[in-house]
């Protein structure tokens, strides 16, 4: 455990995501790439939706190819039906994650559910190292509860996704090219977590 505390930075700038819509229309803001922002290989694309209403998003994701790369999905409220040319097929539910990588290619499509008319979370995608571009493609998918938490005594709660945090806790998804650190924190007001 580093027993030396880290050093502050200083906060460069902020940047701010754009308004667009993808898929069938679906309303999200891209956070990533951005203007004025460096590439950050090998994070490609980060968007987030949220929305309450549905017409922000229930025309989805119909059927599109994927190669080369790999799809972070990870639902904060409603949920969202997949389904692909390899015939995987399944339902990702409010805190549940799905790490599809798409490798040598696959064709999916993404249709949001209706649920209590809230749809919100991010995708990721995640570019692959050369030499795993041509790897079968592969799935990896977990429900909430499949999430492993670490809490912490000022009530900060870590959902662990992928990596391994400083105490030991490590993700559900395992075996990822690039070894990210992939975190949901909770933090209650005024807590802070380093």
């Amino acid at each position: 455990m580093n027993t030396h505390p880290a050093k502050l930075r200083k906060l460069a700038a902020i940047i701010s995501g754009s308004d667009t819509q993808d898929g069938a229309g679906v309303s999200l803001t891209r956070l990533l790439p951005a203007p004025g922002l460096a590439l950050l290989d090998p994070f490609l694309l980060l968007d987030r939706f949220s929305s309450d209403d549905p017409d922000d998003y229930i025309a989805g994701f119909p059927p599109h190819p994927h190669r080369g790369f790999e799809t972070v999905s990870y639902l904060f409220a409603g949920r969202m039906q997949h389904r692909d040319s390899a015939g995987h097929a399944g339902i990702i539910k409010a805190g549940g994650v799905q790490w599809m990588s798409a490798a040598s290619g696959i064709q999916h499509a993404e249709m949001p559910q209706q649920q209590d008319g809230l749809l919100a979370g991010f995708q990721l995608w995640v570019n692959l190292p050369t030499a795993h571009k041509m790897d079968p493609p592969r799935y990896q998918e977990f429900e909430p509860e499949q999430i492993p938490l670490e809490r912490h005594d000022n009530g900060v709660l870590l959902r662990v996704i992928a990596g391994q945090t400083r105490h030991g806790t490590a993700g559900a998804v395992t075996e990822v090219a690039v070894q990210p650190l992939y975190l949901d924190a909770s933090l209650p007001a005024g807590a802070d977590y380093r």
